[in-house]
């Protein structure tokens, strides 16, 4: 292959649509980030936003913030944005708590609406937490545990079924599943499928709605770029609220929250999927981030999307013959990252560290590289290329400074 060339991807940023984008965050100097699947980078509008929030909101205004500025409406209102992202129309997206929570809420939820079915099916090769979730569900609920690759749900779902659960994207290798086609493979047996975007909302498209999708989770604090900790979403659409049997059920979910009443009774509508107090100041850092992606078409986002990860495929399969691309080559079936094997993934990663190209290591041997279109430049991804290929040519990954494994990695 010709090895791509430094001036090509000028070009490319040159004709891009989204490079005014990048003039929206706030990104250090001498700094090539590629972990934007795990932490999006800070929107330059969030830190006004809080100095807001903090001073105003909440040391002037105080507790008539939640009727004067909005904040008892802060979920539903996120929730119906995130939900444009993913193809949900309003009224079917509740923003608060974490995935694990919400996880947690949409797996109980659709274990109940099976009634006689005895089994819960999800990813063995899925984010940990994800299968965490799924065995304390089945141990709770009594059900049998399947663990299984989404390619091979067609050999494994059965009448026995009740649920499905599988994230939208291989967290290790940026796999995107056909959610279409799994989705009524579940169905077609009469089972529930729930789907966690949490690598999928700000970088791909997705169609809850139309794919016919149970219920749905994601976290914020990737691609939507809500910052550490921000809060997750769940996804219920209108035909299942109604009957959707949440098992936490926080007084901020009660039909009458105010009335305090000594029994629970749930809200209408996708209001019964709130719980207790949301993070307030978290939210309201998350609705300042979003704000970007009123000004973005999602396809033009993705199709930036493949052209960066395209660029970094290119580049390893020219120059880097001791790397191998994990991830698929059909961009049909590509997330927003690339995964690429070494041996020796995790000094490879913190060499390029040092050298200010930040991406993550996944064990294994897995180097894995994020591409946020909306702050990402083609020549960044050069620029790491060549990077990368300095610290393989140079062995400089073989460091002992570089063996220390952190807590996190």
């Amino acid at each position: 292959m010709v090895e791509p060339m430094r001036e090509s991807a000028l070009a490319m940023d040159g004709a891009d649509p989204l490079a005014a984008t990048r003039a929206r965050f706030d990104l250090p100097d001498e700094v090539i980030y590629l972990d934007g699947n795990s932490l999006g980078a800070l929107p330059a509008g969030v830190p006004a936003a809080l100095e807001d929030a903090v001073r105003r909101q909440w040391g002037a205004d105080l507790i008539t913030s939640w009727n004067r500025n909005g904040w008892w409406e802060l979920p539903g209102r996120l929730g119906d944005r995130i939900g444009r992202l993913v193809g949900a129309a309003p009224g079917q997206v509740m923003c608060g708590d974490s995935t694990s929570v919400q996880l947690f809420q949409a797996l109980v939820a659709l274990a109940r609406m099976r009634p006689g079915r005895g089994t819960l099916v999800t990813d063995g090769t899925g984010f940990p937490t994800d299968q965490y979730l799924a065995e304390s569900v089945a141990r709770l609920l009594g059900l049998r545990l399947v663990r299984a690759r989404p390619d091979a749900l067609d050999a494994v779902v059965d009448d026995d079924t009740a649920l499905v659960a599988l994230g939208g994207v291989d967290y290790r290798s940026g796999e995107l599943w056909d959610a279409a086609t799994l989705t009524r493979t579940v169905h077609e047996r009469g089972a529930l499928m729930m789907w966690d975007l949490a690598h999928v909302a700000g970088v791909a498209p997705f169609a809850l709605d139309d794919i016919g999708a149970d219920a749905a989770v994601g976290c914020s604090y990737k691609y939507l770029n809500g910052g550490p900790g921000a809060p997750a979403w769940i996804y219920l659409p209108h035909r299942h609220q109604a009957v959707a049997d949440l098992p936490l059920t926080g007084w901020h979910g009660h039909a009458h929250p105010f009335r305090l009443d000594d029994s629970y009774a749930p809200a209408r509508g996708i209001e019964r999927a709130r719980i207790g107090t949301p993070p307030v100041l978290s939210m309201l850092a998350l609705e300042a981030a979003l704000d970007v992606f009123d000004e973005v078409e999602l396809a033009v986002l993705r199709a930036k999307s493949l052209q960066l990860t395209g660029l970094l495929i290119d580049y390893v399969d020219a120059c880097l013959p001791d790397v191998e691309v994990v991830s698929p080559r059909d961009p049909a079936r590509r997330g927003g990252q690339v995964a690429l094997r070494h041996p020796e993934a995790y000094g490879v990663v913190q060499a390029l560290i040092a050298r200010g190209v930040i991406g993550d290591f996944r064990p294994p041997d897995i180097v894995r590289l994020g591409f946020a279109p909306l702050y990402l430049r083609h020549v960044d991804v050069w620029d790491a290329c060549a990077q990368l290929r300095d610290v393989l040519e140079s062995g400089a990954y073989r460091d002992p400074a570089f063996a220390a494994r952190s807590t996190v990695t």
